[in-house]
């Protein structure tokens, strides 16, 4: 269950830095209250998760799945630059955080 925290509050911080940008700077209401909803939610979950995990894993999972999530989010939904480099570098993101998340406490 813990684990399952820390991949749903990566997912939620996908969320929250998102909204940052569509934020612009906090002008945009709408934006600014989802982002302030995912990083409550993100910062929630993972501190719950961590009553159980190690830190290390939990917190490298969490950023990971974050940095991946909101890259490829940007690609798909924002414009941003796709490059073969690019995805090579998401994908090692991701095996990374597999094995991390294998690595960490069993909990």
């Amino acid at each position: 269950m813990a684990w399952l925290m820390v991949v749903v509050a990566g997912l939620l911080e996908t969320g929250f830095a998102v909204c940052l940008k569509l934020s612009y700077g906090f002008t945009r209401l709408w934006p600014t209250v989802a982002f302030c909803v995912f990083a409550l939610g993100s910062f929630g979950l993972l501190t719950l998760s961590l009553k159980k995990l190690d830190v290390g894993p939990a917190y490298a999972v969490w950023t990971g799945i974050g940095a991946a999530g909101t890259a490829i989010y940007g690609m798909v939904f924002l414009g941003d630059l796709v490059s073969t480099l690019k995805i090579v570098s998401i994908s090692l993101v991701i095996i990374g955080v597999i094995g991390l998340q294998l690595s960490g406490s069993a909990q």
